[in-house]
């Protein structure tokens, strides 16, 4: 435990931190055959992967079930399928990075029920109704267990109307440092509009994209960003320490 007499130490200007990134869909089963999924690529995960190697970052990528895969031999790559599998990697993960990128697009329901060892039949005669549960919040439970010294960063993809609004909302109820807003549109397209919301001490970090850029573009955008929040986070007196 970190104590006013023990400050974080600033980073070196030529550190780079340690960069954890979640991306893709999860597949939510159903049965042995068939689960609950969305369309995310996980594109723009593998591109900020890409690129933070590219610079010579730590780069750890959680990627789901997805045909795409990072093309720099740099990233550390670890698949996961279900919101609980990438639970599971993010406990194992996250206490030992600088940054944590949750770009994933994480279901929020799955069956409550599910036998995995056979196959739903059907039937002319009745319908078949599924009971879903509601998943663990992955990102609010990273930021929970979060040091003061990481940074936590969320994605929110929502209409473009109310866009910066309810990607504020999100902020505070992950208690997050920096949530990137972009809208739906975003999910089958090879650009983006982004803009980032941030907590109250990172609010000089509240930028946008200049209008549309592409994926790798916009990569090229945000990882300093994130890596000057991040040594922002990092306490230069003892006051600083709560």
């Amino acid at each position: 435990m970190t104590t006013k007499n023990t400050p974080y130490p600033f980073p070196d200007e030529g550190v780079s931190p340690k960069l954890l990134i979640s991306a893709g869909p999860t597949h939510e089963p159903i049965d042995a055959v068939r689960f609950l999924g969305n369309r995310s690529s996980g594109t723009l995960g593998i591109r900020l992967a890409d690129h933070a190697a590219s610079l010579g970052w730590d780069t750890t990528l959680l990627l789901g079930p997805t045909c795409r895969f990072p093309e720099s031999p740099g990233v550390r790559l670890e698949r996961f399928v279900s919101a609980s599998d990438l639970q599971a990697l993010l406990e194992s993960h996250t206490p030992n990075c600088d940054i944590l990128v949750m770009a994933a697009a994480v279901a929020d329901f799955t069956p409550s029920s599910a036998d995995t060892s056979a196959k739903l039949r059907r039937t002319e005669s009745k319908s078949l109704t599924l009971s879903l549960s509601p998943t663990p919040d992955l990102l609010a439970g990273c930021c929970q267990a979060a040091r003061p010294d990481q940074l936590m960063v969320g994605f929110a993809l929502e209409p473009s109307e109310g866009l910066l609004e309810s990607a504020r909302k999100k902020l505070d109820r992950k208690n997050a440092d920096l949530v990137v807003a972009n809208p739906l549109e975003t999910m089958e397209s090879g650009e983006i509009r982004a803009s980032i919301v941030a907590a109250a001490k990172l609010r000089a970090y509240e930028l946008c994209t200049d209008g549309q850029v592409s994926k790798a573009e916009f990569a090229s955008w945000l990882l300093p960003i994130l890596s000057d929040a991040w040594k922002a986070k990092h306490p230069t007196s003892e006051n600083d320490h709560v």
